[in-house]
């Protein structure tokens, strides 16, 4: 476990990064870094803007470099800290790098107050697939099927 103070150290990185942001206006407030026994192997900064993309999030690109860096789609033994709270798709990223703890400093409620809300990406997560706002439906499911067949008897999958 890194010490207190290599993780101050990253958390200070991870918000003079969002405030070199803003003030550079790349995109968003937001910042973040994935550490490795203490010594950080990757930073980004909220892109949305400056790439037109909205997953460029902070947590998002911080991520991508880590995984180029450490030639491999998993996380395992990395922290990342982040200036605010993570959104959902940043939060399930992280779960899919498979990373061992989050650190942030903002809070939700914070981004909030700042312009940030993603109140209703949590409510409609929660909500059955029928009552969200964004409309969808399934079609033609016995051919997307096709895929996980021949997922499953695959020589050279890699499971993840």
């Amino acid at each position: 476990m890194p010490a207190d103070s290599d993780r101050k150290r990253a958390m200070r990185r991870a918000i003079e990064l969002s405030i070199e942001n803003v003030a550079a206006g790349l995109g968003g407030p937001f910042g973040a870094v994935i550490t490795r026994q203490g010594q950080i192997i990757a930073s980004g900064v909220n892109q949305v803007t400056s790439a037109n993309d909205p997953t460029a999030h902070a947590e998002i690109v911080s991520i991508r470099l880590a995984c180029r860096k450490e030639r491999n789609f998993e996380l395992r033994g990395c922290e990342m800290f982040t200036s605010c709270e993570p959104c959902p798709m940043c939060l399930a990223a992280a779960y899919w790098a498979r990373l061992d703890r989050i650190w942030f400093a903002c809070t939700r409620a914070d981004a909030k107050a700042g312009g940030f809300d993603d109140s209703l990406l949590y409510e409609e997560i929660a909500l059955p697939i029928r009552e969200r706002r964004l409309p969808m439906r399934p079609l033609l499911r016995k051919e997307g099927l096709k895929a996980f067949a021949a997922w499953h008897v695959s020589e050279t999958k890699i499971p993840y």
